[in-house]
């Protein structure tokens, strides 16, 4: 399957309120993933034109020379030099992950790990929370989107990867994590004590509201999402629903082929969903496939600048082939493709390999989606009121349609 965060890939056959991953964090960003047949083995020979000499000279001298020799661990050393090789790239998106970092992200995709709720991503540089999902520690906390992690257990995250601070925010059922926030608007730092917890991952839910709107609020394209998706447009069909909002807030993607899918459900078969362009020019394209019973209801998208990659792949698609509206804030801007690669050890690498573009052909990596019509949420009136207006606008601008 393919999987965006923060959008990214793995192996596929055919290759708001609250929510969001690296899994980006979740603690996402958040992915688009993509399955291709790789190889992998240790008869691997590097080319001739690298020298190696340089490492194996420090190798050499650290082994004969280093104080604590006895206690140099081989392996970890050769995981070390990997990624500071990947990271020497300065690409935030393109990562090692040792074998235990490789299987903690593959359970994230499943939908259910261990942590504090959150997604973060990085923003100019800083860590940055993403999203809080609902009735995890994280939202309890009081974490909002934008939020600035500086410190995690009071160490500084300055020129810290992505990578490094999902690791350390990350941890055990029951433990503590300590997180010192800066919010632009307060000037001032924070300390956020944390309990971490076991965190499952909704994929989707709905609701009527003023007796003839569903509500789709779709968290996550990860693995479960197909199936639970079918059974909400089933019962979105049989309800009294004259429109669909498409809630796509704080959704940081996931895989790929999920979203292809779930696109299927609003576009007629063969209409154009993505475009994958790498940096040779080449393009591949994904076109919807599914039974677009959702195509005839009059459907509006919010997104928010937690809507990542996957969600923008799908909020972009609806509005080009639709025309249909997107509300609310200008979405995160994730738009490239990383690859994953397993190696013979169960540690695995992500590569960014391509860019993803709208059907239109426009450019989503650093730039987002813009709204055509823009709504800030008001997180006064939501904290205090329980009001959320963004949806509240675009029930408006539905209700307006239908009539």
């Amino acid at each position: 399957m393919t999987n965006f965060t923060s959008t990214e890939k793995s192996q596929r056959p055919w290759g708001f309120f609250i929510f969001g991953l690296v899994i980006g964090i979740i603690l996402l960003g958040t992915f688009v993933f993509q399955t291709r047949d790789l190889f992998c083995g240790p008869n691997i020979v590097p080319p001739e034109e690298i020298d190696l000499s340089t490492f194996w000279e420090t190798w050499n001298y650290l082994e004969e020379n280093y104080m604590d020799a006895e206690e140099m661990d081989q392996r970890q050393m050769i995981y070390g030099a990997i990624s500071g090789m990947v990271n020497s790239l300065g690409d935030p998106h393109t990562s090692f992950f040792d074998p235990q970092e490789s299987l903690r992200f593959q359970e994230d995709l499943s939908g259910e790990i261990e942590g504090v709720g959150m997604e973060v991503g990085l923003r100019n540089g800083a860590i940055t929370v993403i999203a809080p999902l609902k009735e995890t520690p994280a939202a309890r906390a009081g974490l909002r989107a934008g939020d600035q992690i500086i410190k995690i257990d009071q160490e500084a995250t300055y020129n810290m990867s992505l990578d490094e601070a999902v690791r350390m925010i990350r941890g055990p059922r029951g433990t503590e994590v300590i997180l010192t926030i800066w919010r632009p608007e307060d000037l001032e730092e924070k300390d956020f004590t944390l309990i971490r917890d076991k965190i499952q991952i909704p994929a989707v839910e709905w609701k009527l509201i003023d007796d003839n709107i569903a509500h789709l609020q779709i968290y996550h394209f990860h693995q479960g999402l197909s199936a639970d998706f079918q059974k909400v447009a089933a019962a979105i069909i049989k309800s009294p629903a004259e429109g669909i909002i498409v809630d796509l807030r704080n959704n940081p993607g996931g895989y790929l082929d999920v979203a292809i899918d779930v696109a299927g459900w609003f576009l007629p078969m063969g209409q154009l969903v993505a475009i994958e362009e790498f940096a040779s020019g080449e393009r591949q394209e994904f076109y919807a496939y599914g039974n677009a019973k959702l195509a005839p209801y009059p459907t509006l998208i919010l997104v928010n600048p937690g809507s990542a990659s996957g969600s923008e792949i799908l909020a972009g698609a609806l509005r080009d082939n639709r025309n249909l509206r997107i509300v609310g804030e200008k979405s995160f801007g994730k738009g490239s493709v990383q690859q994953t690669f397993p190696l013979q050890d169960g540690s695995m690498v992500k590569i960014t390999i391509a860019k993803w573009l709208t059907p239109d052909g426009h450019l989503i990596d650093g730039v987002g989606l813009e709204p055509d019509i823009t709504v800030e949420l008001d997180l006064d009136k939501y904290l205090e009121l329980d009001e959320d207006t963004q949806l509240d606008k675009a029930v408006e601008l539905l209700k307006d349609i239908i009539k």
